[in-house]
């Protein structure tokens, strides 16, 4: 239990359905949808959906979503792939020609088909129950009528309005200007798309008006997007990938998605008596920084689009984990691995919700970086993502750009199950530092008994790019061990992720944490 004296929230324990998002508007209206007769799906649908509205500059329907799920009665997980691909007409070779390493994050270049909707509208007929006109009406509504603007989002929207290019500057900013806290934002563009899907489905998404509206704001940037990569988008079922961890098993997305490098990442601290360590000190951030280290560099080699990702069986062996484990040094940090030559940022929205009948539904959802490529449609106002900014040019690379191919991606929804029952869905914004988030609320849950809530507040450090992010939490003291060991210690401008969880204990109660990190709360009933 937390210490009462000290603040902090405590958990949220309901027994017939609970929502844990980054926004309390979206976690209401999943409840509302929950109430109305849905089903977990129909609710997390609902909630991400308004969540493009509440956080415009972390996600929307110009984005990707990845869903781990079970069905009522079931254990199973299942997956679904949502994300979109390059355009059929991209090319490496010829971004090389213009002498470019990367590929630049703010242009057309960097826009992947969004995938979304059609994961929503899949899902919606497959899995829900209500149909889309119902729950697309909480975020018709907010989007005509408006949100007001949340403090972690106005000072997102701050750092990212110089992302917005063209027709986006008219959509995103306010008479000329980022919003503030408690101003209201309206997209009634938005609100016109999700009517139209509401009645007609994905296809009027993909095809017809509004696919021409995205075609010509990436045409006019010089985008080699055509209205057949539109038509074409298909989200995709998959099977889970997964691992052991203190009698707990991690399921994740299997490539292109990041999640196998959590996986990893928990297969190399096996090696180390973590329970035995500080949980706030230096040993163990150390610890963990140099398994970061191995465990992206093999993320950054392997992980693509699953028909060019070919090893996982390598990636995810006791014996690739235990020869990684042998490099470290637990008295000295090791250079950082090469320089990832992929765009990795930090934005994104989750939501969980656990329904009466426990069914559990784990999304996330994203437009990659803050306001993603910045490039939004004329009418519609519809933000495009910059995703394909996963891709390397690197010629040959697994993970190459190419047309129709998805990008590797680092939003990864996680499930936690225990004796084959489902215990949590989860997850842990913060792009890159995904798969550590991941790894360290595991290891805060088993290897030190932390609470649930207590898990997601404590603080956090991330090994990235050569520099060890290490959050104010941590004492000044711990900051010169750090240094000491041969670190170079960095306080990051804002804070590293953001956590969503729902524990479905024994007993049947439903126990929600929400991290303080974002303006969002769990909500039950």
């Amino acid at each position: 239990m937390r210490d009462l004296h000290q603040p902090g929230r405590s958990e949220v324990l309901s027994t017939n359905g609970m929502c844990a998002t980054s926004h309390p508007l979206a976690a209401k209206t999943a409840l509302d949808i929950l109430a109305q007769g849905g089903n977990a799906m129909d609710a997390a649908i609902a909630g991400a959906v308004l969540l493009g509205i509440c956080e415009p500059q972390m996600t929307g329907i110009g984005g990707d979503c990845f869903v781990l799920f079970n069905r009522a009665g079931e254990d199973r997980i299942r997956a679904l792939n949502g994300s979109g691909r390059a355009a059929a007409a991209a090319n490496a070779e010829a971004l090389r020609a213009k002498g470019l390493m990367t590929v630049p994050i703010a242009s057309p270049d960097a826009v992947t088909i969004p995938g979304a909707v059609d994961a929503f509208c899949h899902l919606a007929e497959a899995e829900g129950q209500l149909g889309l006109d119902a729950i697309l009406q909480p975020a018709i509504h907010y989007a005509e009528t408006g949100v007001p603007v949340a403090p972690r989002v106005a000072f997102d929207w701050a750092v990212g309005e110089q992302t917005l290019q063209g027709a986006a500057r008219q959509h995103y900013l306010i008479n000329g200007d980022v919003p503030t806290t408690g101003q209201v934002f309206r997209a009634p563009g938005q609100a016109e798309v999700l009517r139209r899907v509401a009645k007609d489905g994905r296809d009027a998404f993909y095809t017809g008006e509004i696919a021409q509206d995205m075609v010509e704001a990436l045409t006019g940037f010089g985008g080699v997007h055509r209205l057949q990569d539109f038509a074409d988008v298909a989200c995709d079922e998959t099977d889970t990938v997964s691992g052991e961890y203190a009698d707990v098993e991690l399921l994740e997305h299997p490539p292109n998605g990041q999640g196998a490098t959590a996986l990893l990442l928990l297969n190399i601290l096996k090696h180390f008596d973590l329970s035995g360590m500080d949980p706030f000190g230096a040993e163990r951030i150390h610890i963990e920084a140099e398994a970061t280290k191995l465990a992206y560099d093999a993320r950054n080699r392997f992980i693509a689009d699953p028909d060019y990702s070919t090893r996982m069986a390598h990636f995810l062996s006791p014996e690739t984990a235990e020869n990684l484990a042998a490099l470290i040094d637990p008295r000295r940090a090791m250079p950082a691995p090469a320089a990832l030559t992929e765009a990795i940022h930090k934005d994104t929205v989750y939501i969980t919700v656990v329904d009466r009948d426990r069914m559990a539904v784990s999304l996330i959802y994203s437009i990659f970086h803050g306001f993603g490529s910045g490039i939004a449609s004329e009418k519609f106002g519809i933000l495009l993502q910059n995703r394909g900014a996963g891709f390397t040019l690197e010629a040959g690379h697994p993970n190459e750009l190419s047309g129709g191919k998805r990008p590797m991606h680092t939003i990864i929804p996680g499930m936690l199950r225990q004796n084959a029952r489902v215990l949590m869905p989860f997850g842990v914004m913060g792009g890159a530092y995904q798969p550590t988030g991941h790894a360290r609320l595991l290891s805060n849950l088993t290897d030190f008994g932390l609470d649930l809530q207590h898990s997601v507040d404590a603080p956090r450090a991330f090994a990235d790019a050569g520099v060890l992010k290490v959050e104010r939490g941590y004492s000044d003291a711990v900051r010169q061990q750090l240094t000491d060991l041969g670190h170079t210690v960095e306080t990051p401008p804002t804070p590293l992720g953001g956590a969503q969880a729902i524990r479905i204990r024994e007993d049947g109660v439903l126990e929600g944490a929400s991290d303080p990190r974002k303006d969002g709360c769990a909500l039950g009933y």
